[in-house]
Protein backbone atom coordinates (compact mmCIF):
# COMPACT_ATOMS: atom_id res chain seq x y z
CA UNK A 1 0.00 0.00 0.00
CA UNK A 2 1.61 3.19 -0.87
CA UNK A 3 0.51 6.94 0.77
CA UNK A 4 -1.01 9.70 -1.26
CA UNK A 5 -4.28 11.05 -2.93
CA UNK A 6 -7.15 9.21 -0.89
CA UNK A 7 -10.31 9.00 -3.27
CA UNK A 8 -13.67 9.15 -1.44
CA UNK A 9 -15.08 5.53 -0.86
CA UNK A 10 -18.64 4.70 -0.54
CA UNK A 11 -20.90 6.58 2.24
CA UNK A 12 -19.44 10.10 3.97
CA UNK A 13 -16.53 9.16 6.49
CA UNK A 14 -17.92 12.02 8.86
CA UNK A 15 -15.67 14.85 9.85
CA UNK A 16 -11.99 14.77 9.56
CA UNK A 17 -11.42 14.44 13.79
CA UNK A 18 -8.00 14.93 15.21
CA UNK A 19 -6.53 11.39 14.92
CA UNK A 20 -3.43 12.48 17.41
CA UNK A 21 -3.17 9.08 19.41
CA UNK A 22 -5.89 7.21 17.80
CA UNK A 23 -2.99 3.99 17.28
CA UNK A 24 -5.94 1.42 17.06
CA UNK A 25 -8.25 0.47 14.00
CA UNK A 26 -11.13 -1.69 14.49
CA UNK A 27 -11.52 -2.66 10.51
CA UNK A 28 -15.25 -5.27 10.10
CA UNK A 29 -16.14 -6.07 6.83
CA UNK A 30 -19.86 -4.75 5.59
CA UNK A 31 -22.45 -7.78 5.14
CA UNK A 32 -19.27 -10.40 4.94
CA UNK A 33 -20.81 -13.41 3.88
CA UNK A 34 -23.40 -12.22 1.36
CA UNK A 35 -20.58 -9.84 0.12
CA UNK A 36 -18.41 -12.65 -0.69
CA UNK A 37 -21.34 -14.45 -2.25
CA UNK A 38 -22.25 -11.57 -4.49
CA UNK A 39 -18.89 -11.91 -5.81
CA UNK A 40 -20.18 -14.87 -7.88
CA UNK A 41 -23.65 -13.74 -8.24
CA UNK A 42 -22.96 -10.34 -9.16
CA UNK A 43 -26.47 -10.16 -10.52
CA UNK A 44 -28.06 -10.36 -7.05
CA UNK A 45 -26.53 -7.04 -6.30
CA UNK A 46 -28.87 -4.13 -4.96
CA UNK A 47 -31.64 -7.02 -4.19
CA UNK A 48 -32.67 -7.96 -1.07
CA UNK A 49 -30.04 -11.45 -0.45
CA UNK A 50 -30.00 -13.60 2.56
CA UNK A 51 -27.43 -15.96 3.07
CA UNK A 52 -28.22 -19.34 5.32
CA UNK A 53 -29.86 -22.64 5.60
CA UNK A 54 -33.29 -23.17 3.49
CA UNK A 55 -34.54 -25.54 5.64
CA UNK A 56 -37.39 -25.09 8.22
CA UNK A 57 -34.33 -25.08 10.71
CA UNK A 58 -32.01 -23.09 9.30
CA UNK A 59 -30.78 -19.62 10.57
CA UNK A 60 -29.61 -16.86 8.43
CA UNK A 61 -25.62 -16.47 8.49
CA UNK A 62 -25.86 -13.04 6.73
CA UNK A 63 -28.24 -10.60 4.99
CA UNK A 64 -27.03 -7.54 2.29
CA UNK A 65 -28.41 -4.47 3.76
CA UNK A 66 -31.17 -4.05 1.23
CA UNK A 67 -32.84 -7.47 3.47
CA UNK A 68 -31.71 -6.03 6.29
CA UNK A 69 -34.16 -3.03 5.80
CA UNK A 70 -36.94 -5.32 6.54
CA UNK A 71 -35.58 -6.62 10.13
CA UNK A 72 -33.35 -9.36 8.48
CA UNK A 73 -30.42 -9.57 10.90
CA UNK A 74 -28.12 -12.78 11.80
CA UNK A 75 -28.77 -15.57 13.56
CA UNK A 76 -32.45 -15.51 13.14
CA UNK A 77 -34.43 -18.21 12.25
CA UNK A 78 -35.10 -18.71 8.31
CA UNK A 79 -38.66 -19.01 8.16
CA UNK A 80 -39.18 -15.38 10.41
CA UNK A 81 -37.03 -14.34 7.92
CA UNK A 82 -38.53 -15.27 5.23
CA UNK A 83 -41.89 -13.90 6.51
CA UNK A 84 -39.58 -10.48 7.43
CA UNK A 85 -38.36 -10.38 3.42
CA UNK A 86 -40.70 -12.98 1.42
CA UNK A 87 -38.64 -11.52 -2.11
CA UNK A 88 -35.42 -12.45 -0.53
CA UNK A 89 -32.56 -14.46 -2.70
CA UNK A 90 -32.19 -17.23 -0.36
CA UNK A 91 -28.07 -18.37 -1.09
CA UNK A 92 -26.62 -21.25 0.64
CA UNK A 93 -23.32 -20.95 2.36
CA UNK A 94 -20.03 -21.60 0.30
CA UNK A 95 -17.86 -23.68 1.75
CA UNK A 96 -14.43 -22.58 2.00
CA UNK A 97 -15.29 -18.87 0.25
CA UNK A 98 -14.88 -17.27 3.31
CA UNK A 99 -12.19 -18.60 4.83
CA UNK A 100 -10.00 -17.29 1.86
CA UNK A 101 -11.23 -14.30 1.58
CA UNK A 102 -11.11 -13.92 4.94
CA UNK A 103 -7.54 -14.85 4.82
CA UNK A 104 -6.95 -12.39 2.05
CA UNK A 105 -8.20 -9.49 4.21
CA UNK A 106 -5.83 -10.59 7.17
CA UNK A 107 -3.01 -10.05 4.60
CA UNK A 108 -4.04 -6.38 3.40
CA UNK A 109 -3.84 -5.69 7.62
CA UNK A 110 -0.33 -7.64 7.60
CA UNK A 111 1.22 -5.59 5.02
CA UNK A 112 0.58 -2.65 7.16
CA UNK A 113 1.16 -3.61 10.40
CA UNK A 114 2.49 -6.64 12.08
CA UNK A 115 0.18 -6.00 15.26
CA UNK A 116 -2.92 -7.97 13.94
CA UNK A 117 -5.74 -9.00 16.06
CA UNK A 118 -8.30 -11.09 14.51
CA UNK A 119 -11.80 -11.06 16.12
CA UNK A 120 -13.22 -13.24 13.78
CA UNK A 121 -13.49 -13.76 9.89
CA UNK A 122 -14.48 -10.72 9.16
CA UNK A 123 -13.10 -8.37 11.53
CA UNK A 124 -9.47 -7.64 13.29
CA UNK A 125 -8.20 -4.91 15.45
CA UNK A 126 -4.73 -3.22 14.24
CA UNK A 127 -2.27 -1.25 15.79
CA UNK A 128 -0.80 1.10 13.21
CA UNK A 129 1.69 3.48 15.26
CA UNK A 130 4.48 2.15 13.97
CA UNK A 131 3.27 2.31 10.02
CA UNK A 132 2.98 6.08 10.66
CA UNK A 133 6.24 6.91 8.94
CA UNK A 134 5.39 4.55 6.44
CA UNK A 135 1.96 5.40 5.64
CA UNK A 136 0.57 8.59 7.03
CA UNK A 137 -1.97 9.43 9.83
CA UNK A 138 -4.23 6.73 11.37
CA UNK A 139 -7.08 8.30 9.28
CA UNK A 140 -5.18 7.76 6.40
CA UNK A 141 -3.88 4.57 6.86
CA UNK A 142 -8.05 3.27 7.60
CA UNK A 143 -8.86 5.07 4.16
CA UNK A 144 -6.15 3.26 2.24
CA UNK A 145 -7.16 -0.37 3.36
CA UNK A 146 -10.80 0.58 2.77
CA UNK A 147 -9.69 1.52 -0.82
CA UNK A 148 -7.39 -1.43 -0.67
CA UNK A 149 -10.03 -4.53 0.16
CA UNK A 150 -12.60 -2.66 -2.01
CA UNK A 151 -10.04 -3.09 -5.43
CA UNK A 152 -8.57 -6.18 -4.14
CA UNK A 153 -11.53 -8.02 -2.76
CA UNK A 154 -14.55 -6.23 -4.17
CA UNK A 155 -16.25 -6.03 -1.14
CA UNK A 156 -16.41 -3.25 1.39
CA UNK A 157 -15.36 -2.35 5.20
CA UNK A 158 -15.94 -0.06 7.92
CA UNK A 159 -13.56 1.21 10.01
CA UNK A 160 -13.05 3.14 13.62
CA UNK A 161 -10.31 5.05 14.89
CA UNK A 162 -9.61 5.49 18.42
CA UNK A 163 -7.37 5.43 21.09
CA UNK A 164 -9.14 2.26 22.52
CA UNK A 165 -10.16 -1.41 21.29
CA UNK A 166 -13.42 -0.73 22.90
CA UNK A 167 -14.16 2.41 21.19
CA UNK A 168 -12.45 1.86 17.88
CA UNK A 169 -15.11 -1.01 18.00
CA UNK A 170 -17.86 1.21 18.74
CA UNK A 171 -17.14 3.49 16.24
CA UNK A 172 -16.60 1.02 13.19
CA UNK A 173 -20.23 -0.12 14.31
CA UNK A 174 -21.23 3.46 14.25
CA UNK A 175 -20.44 4.78 10.46
CA UNK A 176 -21.19 1.10 8.52
CA UNK A 177 -21.68 0.66 5.62
CA UNK A 178 -18.28 1.45 4.03
CA UNK A 179 -17.74 4.29 6.46
CA UNK A 180 -14.39 5.90 8.98
CA UNK A 181 -14.91 7.07 11.94
CA UNK A 182 -12.29 8.95 13.92
CA UNK A 183 -13.05 9.37 18.12
CA UNK A 184 -10.17 11.81 18.79
CA UNK A 185 -8.84 11.14 22.06
CA UNK A 186 -10.43 14.17 23.90
CA UNK A 187 -14.22 13.43 22.34
CA UNK A 188 -14.26 9.89 23.55
CA UNK A 189 -16.56 10.20 26.86
CA UNK A 190 -18.70 13.07 24.53
CA UNK A 191 -19.19 9.83 22.27
CA UNK A 192 -19.22 7.49 24.94
CA UNK A 193 -22.13 8.77 26.99
CA UNK A 194 -25.22 9.36 24.66
CA UNK A 195 -24.98 5.39 23.38
CA UNK A 196 -27.34 3.07 25.29
CA UNK A 197 -26.59 0.56 27.77
CA UNK A 198 -25.92 -2.10 25.90
CA UNK A 199 -23.52 -0.83 23.49
CA UNK A 200 -20.67 -1.59 26.15
CA UNK A 201 -18.60 -4.61 25.37
CA UNK A 202 -20.02 -7.70 28.48
CA UNK A 203 -23.51 -6.45 28.18
CA UNK A 204 -25.88 -9.03 27.38
CA UNK A 205 -29.57 -9.31 27.92
CA UNK A 206 -29.63 -10.33 31.46
CA UNK A 207 -26.81 -7.55 32.58
CA UNK A 208 -29.03 -4.71 30.79
CA UNK A 209 -32.14 -5.73 31.96
CA UNK A 210 -30.53 -5.32 35.45
CA UNK A 211 -29.03 -2.08 34.71
CA UNK A 212 -32.56 -0.44 33.37
CA UNK A 213 -34.21 -1.98 36.62
CA UNK A 214 -31.52 0.46 37.78
CA UNK A 215 -32.87 3.41 36.14
CA UNK A 216 -30.06 3.10 33.81
CA UNK A 217 -30.49 3.62 30.16
CA UNK A 218 -27.14 5.00 28.55
CA UNK A 219 -23.25 5.16 29.03
CA UNK A 220 -23.29 7.94 30.59
CA UNK A 221 -26.00 7.23 33.45
CA UNK A 222 -23.64 4.09 34.29
CA UNK A 223 -20.27 6.51 34.57
CA UNK A 224 -22.28 8.86 36.36
CA UNK A 225 -23.53 6.00 38.77
CA UNK A 226 -20.87 5.02 41.69
CA UNK A 227 -19.08 1.80 41.03
CA UNK A 228 -19.94 0.28 44.24
CA UNK A 229 -23.57 0.93 43.29
CA UNK A 230 -22.79 -1.35 40.53
CA UNK A 231 -20.85 -3.83 41.86
CA UNK A 232 -23.29 -4.66 44.36
CA UNK A 233 -25.76 -4.92 41.22
CA UNK A 234 -23.58 -6.95 39.09
CA UNK A 235 -20.84 -8.26 40.85
CA UNK A 236 -17.10 -6.85 41.92
CA UNK A 237 -15.68 -7.74 38.22
CA UNK A 238 -18.23 -7.07 35.88
CA UNK A 239 -19.36 -3.86 38.22
CA UNK A 240 -15.73 -2.30 37.96
CA UNK A 241 -15.30 -3.47 34.53
CA UNK A 242 -18.74 -1.56 33.23
CA UNK A 243 -17.51 1.46 35.52
CA UNK A 244 -14.14 2.07 33.34
CA UNK A 245 -15.13 1.60 29.87
CA UNK A 246 -18.20 3.84 30.79
CA UNK A 247 -15.17 6.57 30.66
CA UNK A 248 -13.34 5.24 27.93
CA UNK A 249 -10.87 4.03 30.03
CA UNK A 250 -9.51 0.11 27.99
CA UNK A 251 -6.17 -0.85 29.09
CA UNK A 252 -5.78 -4.05 26.66
CA UNK A 253 -3.51 -3.89 23.45
CA UNK A 254 -3.71 -5.19 20.64
CA UNK A 255 -2.61 -8.67 20.79
CA UNK A 256 -1.19 -9.82 17.12
CA UNK A 257 -1.57 -13.44 16.06
CA UNK A 258 1.01 -15.44 14.48
CA UNK A 259 0.79 -14.11 10.47
CA UNK A 260 0.49 -16.67 7.01
CA UNK A 261 3.92 -16.94 5.74
CA UNK A 262 3.24 -15.90 2.49
CA UNK A 263 1.55 -12.61 -0.02
CA UNK A 264 -0.25 -12.52 -2.50
CA UNK A 265 -2.78 -11.09 -5.14
CA UNK A 266 -5.29 -12.47 -7.40
CA UNK A 267 -7.70 -11.69 -9.81
CA UNK A 268 -11.10 -12.90 -11.14
CA UNK A 269 -11.63 -11.50 -14.51
CA UNK A 270 -14.38 -9.48 -15.67
CA UNK A 271 -15.03 -11.81 -18.53
CA UNK A 272 -12.94 -15.35 -19.08
CA UNK A 273 -10.20 -14.81 -20.64
CA UNK A 274 -8.05 -16.77 -23.23
CA UNK A 275 -5.11 -14.63 -24.93
CA UNK A 276 -1.75 -14.95 -23.38
CA UNK A 277 -0.88 -11.21 -23.62
CA UNK A 278 -3.67 -10.09 -21.68
CA UNK A 279 -2.71 -13.10 -19.39
CA UNK A 280 0.77 -12.23 -19.30
CA UNK A 281 0.39 -8.30 -18.63
CA UNK A 282 -2.04 -9.42 -15.93
CA UNK A 283 0.48 -11.53 -14.15
CA UNK A 284 2.93 -8.29 -14.08
CA UNK A 285 0.42 -6.52 -12.39
CA UNK A 286 -0.01 -8.94 -9.80
CA UNK A 287 3.73 -9.34 -9.73
CA UNK A 288 4.43 -5.84 -9.18
CA UNK A 289 1.62 -5.40 -6.22
CA UNK A 290 2.71 -8.42 -4.52
CA UNK A 291 6.68 -7.00 -5.03
CA UNK A 292 5.31 -4.01 -3.37
CA UNK A 293 4.09 -5.17 -0.02
CA UNK A 294 6.51 -7.40 0.38
CA UNK A 295 8.82 -4.13 -0.21
CA UNK A 296 6.22 -2.77 2.21
CA UNK A 297 6.79 -4.94 5.02
CA UNK A 298 10.36 -5.12 5.04
CA UNK A 299 10.29 -8.70 3.75
CA UNK A 300 11.00 -10.71 1.34
CA UNK A 301 10.10 -14.51 0.13
CA UNK A 302 11.87 -16.87 -1.93
CA UNK A 303 9.21 -19.48 -3.57
CA UNK A 304 6.99 -17.88 -6.16
CA UNK A 305 3.28 -19.40 -6.95
CA UNK A 306 0.79 -18.96 -9.71
CA UNK A 307 -2.73 -20.00 -9.00
CA UNK A 308 -4.90 -20.44 -12.38
CA UNK A 309 -8.40 -21.52 -12.08
CA UNK A 310 -10.28 -22.38 -15.83
CA UNK A 311 -13.92 -20.78 -16.49
CA UNK A 312 -15.08 -24.42 -14.60
CA UNK A 313 -13.95 -23.17 -11.78
CA UNK A 314 -11.26 -26.03 -11.85
CA UNK A 315 -8.31 -24.57 -9.80
CA UNK A 316 -4.61 -25.65 -10.28
CA UNK A 317 -1.30 -23.76 -8.98
CA UNK A 318 2.42 -24.39 -10.05
CA UNK A 319 5.11 -22.81 -7.63
CA UNK A 320 9.68 -22.82 -7.81
CA UNK A 321 11.44 -21.46 -4.89
CA UNK A 322 14.49 -19.48 -5.85
CA UNK A 323 18.04 -19.64 -4.84
CA UNK A 324 17.83 -16.21 -2.74
CA UNK A 325 15.61 -14.55 -1.43
CA UNK A 326 13.67 -11.47 -3.36
CA UNK A 327 11.48 -8.64 -3.08
CA UNK A 328 11.81 -7.61 -6.44
CA UNK A 329 8.79 -7.19 -8.92
CA UNK A 330 10.30 -7.79 -12.03
CA UNK A 331 11.64 -11.27 -10.39
CA UNK A 332 8.74 -12.36 -9.58
CA UNK A 333 7.13 -11.70 -12.79
CA UNK A 334 9.45 -13.72 -14.52
CA UNK A 335 8.82 -16.46 -12.55
CA UNK A 336 5.33 -16.46 -12.64
CA UNK A 337 5.55 -16.15 -16.60
CA UNK A 338 7.84 -18.83 -16.61
CA UNK A 339 5.41 -21.21 -14.31
CA UNK A 340 2.32 -20.58 -16.70
CA UNK A 341 4.17 -20.64 -20.05
CA UNK A 342 4.93 -24.27 -18.79
CA UNK A 343 1.26 -25.04 -18.72
CA UNK A 344 0.99 -24.89 -22.33
CA UNK A 345 -2.45 -24.05 -22.03
CA UNK A 346 -3.14 -23.13 -25.20
CA UNK A 347 -5.98 -20.77 -25.35
CA UNK A 348 -7.58 -22.35 -22.51
CA UNK A 349 -10.43 -19.91 -20.74
CA UNK A 350 -9.43 -18.40 -17.53
CA UNK A 351 -11.45 -17.03 -14.97
CA UNK A 352 -8.71 -16.03 -12.36
CA UNK A 353 -4.78 -16.01 -11.87
CA UNK A 354 -3.38 -15.10 -9.04
CA UNK A 355 0.41 -14.77 -8.28
CA UNK A 356 1.97 -15.39 -4.25
CA UNK A 357 5.07 -15.01 -2.66
CA UNK A 358 5.96 -17.88 -0.18
CA UNK A 359 8.39 -18.42 2.37
CA UNK A 360 8.21 -14.83 3.68
CA UNK A 361 10.98 -13.79 6.38
CA UNK A 362 12.57 -10.26 7.08
CA UNK A 363 14.88 -8.52 5.33
CA UNK A 364 16.86 -7.46 7.60
CA UNK A 365 17.46 -11.56 8.62
CA UNK A 366 18.35 -12.54 5.45
CA UNK A 367 22.22 -12.50 3.64
CA UNK A 368 21.65 -10.82 0.36
CA UNK A 369 24.92 -12.53 -1.44
CA UNK A 370 24.93 -10.29 -4.65
CA UNK A 371 26.88 -11.74 -7.70
CA UNK A 372 29.01 -9.08 -9.99
CA UNK A 373 26.37 -8.46 -12.30
CA UNK A 374 23.30 -9.36 -10.87
CA UNK A 375 20.09 -8.43 -12.42
CA UNK A 376 18.12 -8.14 -9.29
CA UNK A 377 20.29 -4.99 -8.64
CA UNK A 378 19.05 -2.16 -11.42
CA UNK A 379 15.63 -3.80 -11.03
CA UNK A 380 15.29 -3.34 -7.22
CA UNK A 381 16.45 0.06 -7.06
CA UNK A 382 14.15 1.42 -9.84
CA UNK A 383 11.08 -0.36 -8.02
CA UNK A 384 12.20 1.32 -4.81
CA UNK A 385 12.18 4.38 -6.65
CA UNK A 386 8.71 3.68 -7.74
CA UNK A 387 7.67 3.28 -4.17
CA UNK A 388 8.62 6.51 -3.09
CA UNK A 389 6.70 7.74 -6.18
CA UNK A 390 3.70 6.16 -5.25
CA UNK A 391 3.84 7.37 -1.80
CA UNK A 392 3.72 10.87 -2.81
CA UNK A 393 1.76 11.19 -5.76
CA UNK A 394 -0.51 8.21 -5.28
CA UNK A 395 -0.67 4.53 -6.37
CA UNK A 396 -0.17 3.68 -9.84
CA UNK A 397 1.42 7.25 -10.48
CA UNK A 398 4.43 5.18 -12.05
CA UNK A 399 4.12 1.77 -13.51
CA UNK A 400 5.24 -0.61 -16.06
CA UNK A 401 4.40 0.73 -19.47
CA UNK A 402 2.67 -2.58 -20.62
CA UNK A 403 0.67 -2.06 -18.03
CA UNK A 404 -0.73 1.74 -19.10
CA UNK A 405 -3.93 1.14 -20.77
CA UNK A 406 -4.85 2.41 -23.87
CA UNK A 407 -7.83 2.37 -25.95
CA UNK A 408 -6.83 -0.88 -27.95
CA UNK A 409 -7.31 -2.75 -24.56
CA UNK A 410 -10.75 -3.07 -24.77
CA UNK A 411 -12.69 -4.55 -22.46
CA UNK A 412 -10.94 -3.99 -18.82
CA UNK A 413 -8.67 -6.80 -18.74
CA UNK A 414 -7.50 -5.63 -15.27
CA UNK A 415 -10.70 -4.40 -14.01
CA UNK A 416 -10.58 -5.42 -10.05
CA UNK A 417 -12.51 -8.55 -8.40
CA UNK A 418 -16.06 -8.72 -10.85
CA UNK A 419 -19.43 -7.16 -9.31
CA UNK A 420 -17.49 -3.67 -8.09
CA UNK A 421 -19.81 -2.21 -6.58
CA UNK A 422 -20.19 1.53 -7.80
CA UNK A 423 -19.58 4.57 -6.00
Amino acid sequence: MSRGQLRPIGTPTGPPGDDTGCTVLHVDMDAFFASVELLTRPELRGLPVIVGGGGSRGVVLSATYEARAFGVHSAMPMMRARRLCPQAVVVPPSSGAYSRASANVMEVFRAVTPLVEPISLDEAFLDVRGAAKRLGTPRQIGEEIRATIEDEQGITCSVGVATTKFVAKLASARCKPDGLLVVPAGEVVAFLHPLPVGALWGVGEKTEEVLRKLGLHTVGDIANTPVGTLQRALGPAVGAHLSALSWGRDERSVVPHEPDKSIGAEETFAVDVDDPTVIARELLRLSERTAARLRAGGQVGRTISIKIRFSDFTTITRSKTLPEATDVGRTVYETALALYEALRLERARLRLVGVRVEGIADEAVQTRQLQLGEKDSGWREAEQAVDKASRRFGAGAVRPAALVRTEQDGPSFDRHIRGKRDR
